[in-house]
């Protein structure tokens, strides 16, 4: 089969390597029918996650059907189409017992494209299938499903749970890319009074104010002083930072208000700096996070009962085999407007259609 393949830092190809197998009795192989580029998969291209090494296949985010199933397997059979999870689950160490899934000790948490070959490829093996692949309904298409394995869930649980986002809150999120966007429609459904977002280019504040947000800054302006001013010169309830730099994080610690919540989503590669001579007497909270996805079959849910508004990230299409392509408009988003790419396979593509 063909994979997008990392070979280190800045070098990534679409070569043939092997087809996957069964190796334990709770593995699924799954021919993939849509899958997406995430941020993190930039990241790993710049280095900036080291755990990846040279040799793996990326992506942890797709849509697919099922091709064989391990002799452990008991909710799922060949034909079925099922939503990836970025996060696999063995559901019996502590963490999973508890929930925290992108924790789990037994050998899950964040692995596809991380730790084990993922998804960017025709198929893909994924172990603890029954816990960590979701049927999807007709109703739901797979473009529409994409969003769930990873953006959705992430900004919902990392962001805007964590922040303890709630009705008549002001809300300010760093960065509009998908996931800070994503941000927007899961904070809308806790009904805070206002949504800021900060991002250096146009078309992302373009973006953000189309998908609902209330007001959009650049970080070149006085952002602090703005929030201070439609708040009484309080400050943010909640300020999630969706970036993952020194500079953004910091500005969720300047416009947070006392007794307020700073959720941190981004994946930073360098340290940033804590200001604790400012935030010590604020009575602050910094919560970080790899999200769990327990929250998946909840806004699946949602998302087949019409309930859930879903934010319109996917900006570019692309066939499977042009993952190179899709790579390269994704990485310069700044220049293309690229907010998130899909790439489908035949199947996909028919099945998206129906």
């Amino acid at each position: 089969m063909k994979a997008l393949v990392y070979h280190g830092p800045e070098h990534r190809s679409w070569q043939e390597v092997p087809d996957p197998v069964i190796e334990e009795p709770e593995d699924a192989i799954i021919r993939v029918d849509a899958v997406t580029i995430c941020g993190t998969d930039l990241h790993i291209l710049k280095g900036d996650v080291p755990t990846v090494q040279p040799g793996r296949i990326l992506g942890h985010e797709a849509v697919g059907t099922i091709l064989e199933v391990g002799s452990g397997v008991r909710s799922l059979t060949p034909g079925d189409r099922v939503l990836i999870s970025c996060i696999t689950a063995c559901g019996r160490c502590t963490y999973c017992r508890e929930g925290h899934y992108g924790q789990c000790l037994g050998g899950g948490g964040w692995i596809l494209g991380h730790l084990i070959d993922g998804t960017q490829a025709e198929q893909v093996r994924v172990p603890f299938a029954d816990r960590s692949v979701h049927k999807l309904p007709d109703t739901v298409t797979d473009e529409a499903a994409l969003l769930l394995a990873d953006i959705l869930p992430t900004s919902y649980e990392v962001g805007v749970l964590n922040g303890g986002v709630s009705p008549g809150d002001t809300v300010v999120i760093v960065g509009a890319g998908p996931i800070g966007l994503a941000a927007i429609t899961t904070c809308k459904l806790f009904s805070p009074a206002r949504i800021i977002v900060v991002d250096l280019a146009d078309s992302r504040r373009k973006a953000a104010l189309e998908r609902g947000a209330d007001l959009a800054l650049s970080p070149e302006e006085d952002v602090a002083g703005a929030v201070r001013e439609l708040t009484d010169g309080l400050g943010a309830h909640v300020a999630i930072e969706a970036v993952g730099i020194p500079a953004t994080f910091e500005l969720c610690t300047q416009v947070v208000r006392p007794g307020g919540t700073v959720a941190n989503v981004g994946v930073h590669g360098a340290p940033a700096t804590l200001h604790l001579e400012d935030l010590w007497i604020k009575n602050v909270t910094i919560t970080t996070g790899l999200v769990d996805t327990m929250t998946t079959p909840r806004l699946l849910a949602m998302l087949a009962a019409g309930r859930l508004e879903m934010p319109g990230l996917i900006t570019h299409r692309f066939g499977l085999d042009e993952m190179q392509d899709a790579y390269d408009v994704f990485a310069r988003a700044g220049e293309t407007g690229a907010l998130k790419v899909a790439l489908f396979s035949t199947e996909g593509v028919e099945q998206d259609s129906r």
